[in-house]
This record gives C-alpha cells, structure tokens and sequence, in this order.
C-alpha cells in the first residue's frame, strides 16, 4: 500500500513540508525537543525522507528506515549524495540498527501502526544510547485511527522512562486547521 502512496505522499503539508511556514513550525517543534547537533538520529518509518532531511540540513547525522522500498527510493533521491542522511528499507518494528548508539530516535504517525507498541517502543529504546531521548509524533484521528496522547504516554512511561505530551492542535503544523489530537511525546 506504501508503495502506490509514495507518489503522491509529499503532496500533505505535513509530509513533504514545501510551504515555509510549516517547514518552519516542524524545524522549530524538532529543534527544541532534541539534543544540539551532530546528534546522531534514527528516523523510523521516515517515508520519503523529510524529516530526516530536515534534520541533516541542521547538522544532525540521520539512518532513515521505512518498510515501503519506494519511499526510501524517494528518500535516497532526495538525499542525492549526502552522507549525513541514509536511507534503508526495513521495518520499524525490527530495525536493523545498533543498538545504544542513537541520540534519538524519531517517528512520526509510525507507533500507531505497530502490530504491538508496547514491544516496538521497548525495542526504539534499545536503540538509545545512555541519556537519548524518543520522540513521538502521533494522534488519534478524526476517523477514529490511532492513539490518544495518553495511550502512547502509558506505552512509554511502562517502560520505566519518563514521557511528556505536548498537543499539536496548530495548524502551522498541518498546513490546515485539524479537529483530531496531534501530539508529540518526548521521553
């Protein structure tokens, strides 16, 4: 489904990020919830690579992984010959990263979708290293999908790590006035 998704997924506000005020409002929202760069930085379920992007323009060094092979091709396209951003096709719930050695580790609208998100947001913990922080951005969405800004706090907080949720009901973040919850957890 991913696949056929990626031609146009750029096309949301929120996902290829191509008006300046919403590129704006993600660079500000990000910045101030991560460590300084060149942290180092796992963007799973990355899509086409935006965020990651985003990110390595900031001096972060990012590893990009989505289950779709062609988002990453558009990710791997966007990047172009950039060695701060990497792209690799795999699956969030069991990436094939080295543990303990990531700053962050970043999802967005990626949690929600995991057959289990207790053992995907354990596993993302394991790919921290000591004082790294998650950040989670997600929702519950006008049609009923998703989770409750609770729920993902719940999920982590059980983990024995502390979580914090910042609702994101703007639409500087969207492109567009939104009714649902959208939220950013940091832990």
């Amino acid at each position: 489904m991913w696949d056929t998704e990626a031609a146009t997924f750029d096309d949301a506000a929120d996902h290829g990020l191509h008006d300046d005020s919403v590129r704006a409002a993600w660079r500000e929202l990000l910045l101030t919830r991560l460590p300084a760069a060149p942290a180092r930085v796992a963007d799973l379920g990355c899509g086409t690579g935006t965020l990651s992007l985003l990110l390595a323009d900031e001096g972060y060094l990012v590893d990009g992984l989505d289950f779709s092979p062609e988002m990453v091709r558009r990710a791997q396209a966007k990047a172009g010959r950039r060695d701060d951003a990497r792209f690799v096709v795999a699956d969030a719930a069991t990436p094939p990263l080295k543990p303990a050695t990531y700053d962050v580790v970043l999802c967005r609208h990626v949690l929600w979708a995991m057959p289990d998100p207790a053992a995907a947001v354990r596993t993302w913990i394991e790919l921290l290293a000591p004082g790294g922080r998650l950040v989670l951005v997600e929702g519950r969405w006008f049609n009923g999908a998703g989770l409750a800004a609770a729920e993902t706090v719940a999920l982590v907080s059980s983990t024995g790590r502390p979580a914090e949720a910042t609702l994101l009901p703007e639409a500087d973040y969207w492109g567009r006035e939104i009714d649902d919850e959208r939220y950013v957890v940091v832990s």
